[in-house]
């Protein structure tokens, strides 16, 4: 029995990538799982197995004494007697588990118990792999639909891409082979559960990241995002050396870097501005491809901005359903208050007349 079941663990261990040390234990575990219906369940129970020396042994070890008190851990003389004829009151005797009760024991814990004992080494496996790969950027491809969520197959695991996590402007086919970002893996009862993001604005930073080399050796720092996820991103980027234009460079040769992104993002449009320390300067940046005519800081403390814009430049300052002005107020951290060229003027002739009036 022994060699058989050393078999069945190479295999299992060259099928499920577990190491043979930890199917053994899973094994003996699930022996003293199984062997408590013959014992006792408040027997200890210990296992030998050592299948180098061909060696399986089930057995519990018992003090002889005259009365038993705890027949869990003492045994009667005269029943010690027909384990060990030498027996004598003070000694202690194994009491080992029949060899054919042994056999039937040991396949079925091979059968019930250590399948799923290999089960959950492999899930921890798995989890352990997938907790230090948060953040990263995983490719996987669709292999069914739970309600609204996609289900991931990535190199034989399982990865979820929650609705709220896709972008509302995307559809996915089984079969198709997409790219997300590792955002949380968790411990589940079914095993760990690997969660995946396509609308987080680290799925975009990773994704310039790959792309823009001067990104990832650091010559480019990515100083924020904001993402309308399937619609608009802007991107705030800075350079470390002077004679590196950081826009030039994550928009590539052509604008061949910044379109590969898109592609990906099934056609998000995406905004590169340069980041300044200046609010003022970089409220301008923001706005792009708005023409501004003018940014005053209104409240230092609420943090607002006043923008004042050409008529012509309103409705690109605004932007679709006010998309540019979120997207850049997000970016900048301040709020900003869009007013067209004619709008300040009547606002200040106003302000004028009732000074006037006043005195």
């Amino acid at each position: 029995m022994p060699k058989k079941l050393w078999l069945t663990i190479e295999q299992l261990s060259r099928e499920r990538g577990v190491h043979p040390s930890r199917i053994v234990k899973a094994l003996e575990e699930a022996l003293v799982v199984a062997s408590s219906k013959y014992f006792g369940k408040d027997e200890k129970i210990n296992v030998i197995f050592n299948p180098e020396k061909d060696e399986l042994k089930v057995f519990v070890v018992k003090e002889v004494v005259e009365r038993p008190e705890n027949p869990a851990t003492q045994i009667s003389l005269e029943e010690a007697k027909e384990i060990d004829p030498q027996a004598k009151v003070g000694m202690y005797v194994e009491i080992t588990l029949p060899s054919e009760t042994l056999g039937r024991i040991a396949a079925q814990a091979a059968k019930q118990v250590l399948f799923q004992k290999v089960r959950d080494a492999e899930q921890e496996i798995v989890f352990s792999e997938f907790k230090e790969r948060v953040g990263e950027i995983i490719s996987g491809v669709v292999r069914r639909f739970e309600d609204n969520n996609v289900i991931l197959d990535i190199n034989k695991t399982e990865a979820l891409l929650p609705i709220r996590e896709q972008p509302y402007n995307e559809t996915y086919n089984r079969g198709d082979r997409i790219k997300a970002l590792i955002i949380k893996v968790l411990k589940e009862s079914k095993g760990p559960q690997v969660i995946v993001s396509r609308t987080s604005p680290e799925f975009l930073a990773k994704l310039l990241e790959l792309e823009v080399p001067e990104i990832s050796d650091g010559t480019i720092e990515i100083k924020g995002i904001a993402r309308q996820p399937g619609e608009r991103a802007k991107v705030a980027v800075s350079s470390k050396e002077k004679d590196v234009d950081p826009i030039g460079a994550c928009i590539g040769m052509k604008g061949n870097r910044i379109l590969a992104i898109t592609k990906e993002l099934r056609g998000e449009r995406i905004d590169v501005i340069e980041w300044s320390e200046n609010p003022l300067t970089f409220v301008k940046s923001a706005l792009s491809p708005a023409r501004i005519s003018k940014v005053t800081i209104l409240d230092d403390k609420e943090r607002i901005i006043e923008v004042v814009v050409p008529q012509k430049q309103l409705s690109l300052a605004i932007g679709k359903k006010g998309c540019n002005v979120k997207l850049a107020s997000k970016l900048v951290g301040w709020r900003l208050e869009i007013k067209t060229e004619e709008e300040k003027k009547k606002e200040q002739s106003s302000r004028l007349t009732y000074r006037a009036g006043k005195r």
